[in-house]
């Protein structure tokens, strides 16, 4: 958070308003969330482009270009999310802000709440940037209504939890390599189960896998909806770890971490 930390909270209650305004102003005026936005774009037009480029497409394959677009899109932008919770905290106490922010006259867990909201404005961004690619590849099979739908209601379940995560992490580590280094290992650790060949996915010990995990939750129900062309309620419960995630990372988050948010971290170097 930058100069102005410091203004005043007026009545309290919408004190996280103000800090999610200055931290929405330092992520996008200062052209950090702009770059990240542009490296997105420029990833998504990559897989834009290798999907459209096989001439031989039929309208199951399209579906598939479909979602693995949206894969892509929710799995980068959930990490966006992620990398700027884990900065939140341990970032500003290694640029030697935070101090500033403590003194403000704002509860420590709307601190908190304003930064969750900044780290997620990235992957609202990013969504809003890949529905022109799933416009692209989907107006001649009727797939971006439910794709969209399904993408943006799935990737925003997941961006919150793992930003909220993020957080925690940023409140206790001692450093902000730390609080990276943390939530980077456990990102590719959810990731993992997604890449298990598909016949290790079967059996009810491999959806078992799938179920508990956020991640690999949220992209199975996000290929359900395009690709089997299910309804958003059919698949409903593989959002139920999602959600899970979101409940006890956010209460985390608001309710535990603001107790620990001192000038030093928690976590042993």
């Amino acid at each position: 958070m930058g100069a102005n930390a410091g203004e005043p909270a007026r009545g309290g209650g919408n004190g996280w308003a103000i800090v999610a305004r200055q931290e929405l102003r330092d992520l996008w005026l200062s052209g950090r969330g702009v770059m990240l936005l542009l490296a997105f774009s420029v990833l998504l037009s990559v897989i834009t482009y290798l999907a459209a480029s096989n001439q031989s497409v039929n309208f199951l394959e399209q579906h598939e270009a479909v979602n693995l677009t949206l894969q892509v899109a929710v799995a980068v932008g959930a990490l966006l999310a992620l990398l700027l919770g884990a900065d939140a905290v341990s970032g500003e106490r290694e640029r030697g802000t935070l101090e500033s922010l403590l003194l403000t006259p704002v509860p420590r867990y709307q601190l908190l709440i304003g930064k969750l909201v900044a780290a997620i404005s990235v992957w609202l961004a990013a969504a809003a940037v890949t529905v022109p690619y799933v416009w692209f590849l989907g107006r001649n099979v009727g797939a971006v209504g439910d794709a969209v739908g399904a993408g943006l209601g799935a990737g925003t379940i997941v961006a919150v939890g793992l930003a909220a995560f993020g957080i925690v992490v940023s409140t206790f580590a001692r450093s902000n390599r730390l609080s990276l280094s943390v939530s980077m290992l456990v990102l590719l650790a959810l990731y993992a189960p997604t890449q298990l060949p598909s016949g290790a996915q079967k059996g009810w010990a491999g959806e078992l896998l799938l179920r508990v995990n956020p991640v690999s939750a949220a992209e199975h129900y996000i290929g359900k909806v395009v690709v089997n062309q299910h309804s958003w309620t059919q698949d409903a419960s593989w959002l139920v770890s999602p959600v899970a995630a979101v409940v006890l990372f956010g209460a985390i988050a608001i309710l535990v971490a603001p107790r620990f948010l001192t000038l030093h971290g928690g976590l042993a170097k």
